[in-house]
């Protein structure tokens, strides 16, 4: 099993608009905004940051996604527990969800088919 770096961080938030803002005033610039209240921003070459807008009735959270080169190719050691194995997404990758020793979801992105 390997990964290749952090790719991304997913956040929600109750206010898409000042979160956006948030971002913008640390440097990040938008990379695009959806239209329904979610948008990626990027800071330089690091990862990017995903942020989507949630009802007030669910608790912000954020997600760390991990690089992988190849879902295909991806096979997750015993320590590791699948919550998800991968499947492909609206925006044209494959995510995969894992759980850590302390109960933490962590997202696996790699490519998408082609």
């Amino acid at each position: 099993m390997t990964t290749e770096g952090i790719e991304a961080v997913f956040l929600t938030t109750h206010n898409w608009g000042k979160a956006a803002k948030f971002f913008q005033a640390l440097g990040y610039e938008l990379e695009f905004d959806t239209g329904h209240s979610s948008g990626q921003l990027r800071n330089g070459d690091g990862p990017y940051v995903l942020i989507a807008e949630v009802p007030e009735d669910q608790q912000p959270d954020t997600r760390i996604v991990l690089k992988v080169p190849d879902a295909d190719a991806f096979a997750a050691d015993a320590a590791v527990e699948v919550v998800t194995p991968f499947e492909d997404t609206h925006f044209g990758t494959r995510e995969m969800t894992v759980r850590d020793p302390d109960g933490r979801l962590w997202s696996l992105q790699a490519p998408g088919k082609e």
